[in-house]
């Protein structure tokens, strides 16, 4: 193919910023972009519409215009790039077989980890993709005037009449309304152990729902679980003092992300202030304490994911700035003195009813519609 407008990657990294959820051009992207994509393949990347939301698949029809290819290899170089990871592939709204550019946070990079294996490429991934994801990056990729993704509390630490009312900030809710499953390891924690820096977390607890679920599965990026065995990972990641998050609409929801401070790119950085909680994740609700149930043990202060808890004259004191409401605190306190309240600034409500309602209201907020 002739690259007569420049660097293929370097116009493919561009390309890849047009996205919702974009990526910051930088020259680290520009290096893992090379390391993945042979040119004709960034050619035919830079074929797939960007301006649209994640998991959105277009048809080979509406591609093969724009690249220099007959079907068939088109076909071919669209199927490889699927099996690796590096495009989403899925029905369209007509039913025929689609392809879409990952969006961060939902697939390339975390792809080159979801099988949790250790490859020298993986390796060499991990490395760059810690490089690429710092703090100015990650904060643009993720940031928007609505987040894209909130916490939900641990199960059993929100007050049954808030539940009641607003169900969609249960992960029991989240994992009713879908109807497949896949398990993959979590991109941040191998990422960490590839780089010889692990933590003691569970890794395969990243759980994919629907679609993403059947990618996951087709592609053998994860295993098919079914929704006993997920209800069990949310369990297994609440007595190892994880934080679920997932995508910030009320219904539809893609994927379950269950978190660390030690290495995960949400918690870790606002547990070390690199990036202000309300910057990269929505939160719904604030830990509390009853003072005359307290007895001021102090067990909830080593729990806090986000080191939001300080023992002040015997009592736990919370700073509300910084703590993220995941009731990780809430589940370890023995005398059923913590709890968990709604933000006095924030309503129950989500911004979105469906994951698609969500990513369209981002696209407009970035001007890309």
């Amino acid at each position: 193919m002739n690259d007569k407008k420049g660097d293929v990657y370097e116009r493919l990294a561009q390309h890849l910023s047009c996205l919702g959820m974009g990526y910051p051009p930088t020259e680290t992207l520009i290096e893992i972009l090379k390391e993945n994509f042979s040119p004709k393949e960034a050619e035919v990347a830079l074929a797939i519409p960007t301006r649209v939301i994640p998991l959105q698949p277009v048809s080979v029809d509406e591609i093969i215009g724009k690249v220099d290819l007959s079907r068939a290899e088109l076909v071919d170089v669209l199927e490889e790039l699927s099996q690796s990871g590096l495009l989403f592939s899925g029905k369209t709204k007509n039913g025929e077989d689609g392809y879409a550019l990952q969006q961060v946070g939902f697939s390339f990079p975390q792809t080159f980890f979801w099988k949790g294996e250790d490859t020298p490429h993986a390796r060499n991934m991990a490395v760059l993709i810690a490089k690429y994801f710092g703090r100015k990056v990650t904060e643009e990729a993720y940031s928007s005037e609505t987040n894209p993704y909130r916490y939900i509390p641990v199960s059993g630490t929100i007050k049954v009449e808030t539940q009641s009312v607003y169900p969609h900030h249960t992960m029991e809710s989240v994992i009713e309304k879908a109807t497949d499953f896949a398990v993959c390891h979590c991109s941040c924690r191998m990422i960490a152990r590839l780089r010889g820096k692990p933590c003691e977390h569970p890794t395969e607890v990243c759980i994919k729902f629907d679609e993403v679920a059947q990618y996951v599965i087709d592609k053998k990026l994860g295993r098919k679980i079914t929704r006993e065995e997920a209800r069990k990972i949310i369990k297994q990641s609440e007595d190892a003092g994880l934080v679920h998050f997932v995508d910030n609409a009320s219904g539809d929801i893609k994927h379950n992300c269950n978190c660390c401070g030690c290495a995960c790119w949400n918690v870790g950085a606002i547990k070390r202030r690199k990036i202000p909680r309300d910057v990269i994740m929505a939160t719904y609700f604030i830990r509390e304490t009853d003072a005359d149930e307290c007895t001021g043990c102090g067990e909830c202060i080593e729990s806090c994911p986000v080191d939001a808890l300080s023992m002040e004259d015997d009592f736990p004191e919370v700073d509300q700035d910084w703590c993220i409401g995941c009731g990780v605190c809430v589940s370890k306190c023995p005398t059923g003195a913590a709890g968990l309240r709604l933000r006095p600034d924030k309503a129950g409500e989500l911004p979105a009813t469906n994951f698609r309602e969500l990513h369209e209201i981002i696209l407009e907020e970035k001007g890309l519609k």
